[in-house]
C-alpha cells in the first residue's frame, strides 16, 4: 500500500466516511471503486489511481447528509451527481489533497477528469476556484471574503468535510 493510498484512508476514516474492502465486478464507473450510502467500496486489486478515492469521497461529502443515505441505491434520484454535485466534488478532492499534502496528480492524473487535469490544476494552484460558491453555500468552505469577515482560514482550508 502506498504512503499516498494510506493518508487518504486514514483522513476518510478520521472524517466518517466508511470504507469497505470487496472484490468489484468490472462494471464500475472507475477501476476498483464504486460508492454507496455513506460509504466507499475498494476493490484494491482492481483500483488504477488511489486520488479516484478523495473524488469520491468528495461526492458523499457535498451530498446533504439526509441525500447520502440514498447514493448508490434506486431511490437516489437520477440527475444525481448534478454538474454543481460534480464541481464541488473536484474541488473538495483538490481541498483534500491540499490537506494531505499530496501531489495534485495523485488525484487530477493525466488519465481522467475528460483530459482536463492539468487544467484543473493549473486553475486550482491559480485560486481560481471553480465551485467554491457551491462549497460556501454548502458550509464547508470560506471564501476570501468570509473568511476575512469571520477571522477563519479561507478555502483550501475546510470548516468541516461533511454537508450537514
Amino acid at each position: 500500500m502506498t504512503v499516498e493510498l494510506q493518508k487518504i484512508l486514514a483522513f476518510l476514516k478520521e472524517i466518517g466516511i466508511r470504507v469497505i474492502e470487496k472484490e468489484l465486478d468490472g462494471t464500475t464507473f472507475l477501476p476498483g471503486l464504486a460508492i454507496g450510502p455513506n460509504y466507499l467500496i475498494i476493490d484494491y486489486q482492481k483500483l488504477k489511481y488511489p486520488g479516484d478515492i478523495l473524488h469520491e469521497a468528495g461526492h458523499l461529502a457535498v451530498t446533504p447528509a439526509a441525500e447520502r443515505k440514498h447514493i448508490g441505491t434506486e431511490t437516489m434520484p437520477e440527475e444525481w451527481p448534478t454538474q454543481g454535485d460534480e464541481i464541488g466534488a473536484m474541488l473538495w478532492s483538490y481541498a483534500a489533497s491540499c490537506h494531505l499534502e499530496l501531489a495534485f496528480d495523485v488525484v487530477f492524473h493525466p488519465n481522467g477528469y475528460k483530459g482536463n487535469s492539468d487544467w484543473l490544476i493549473d486553475s486550482y494552484k491559480n485560486k481560481n476556484y471553480i465551485g467554491l460558491p457551491f462549497l460556501e453555500w454548502a458550509g464547508l468552505t470560506l471564501g476570501q471574503d468570509s473568511a476575512l469577515k469571520e477571522d477563519k482560514e479561507p478555502f483550501p482550508a475546510m470548516q468541516q468535510w461533511l454537508r450537514n
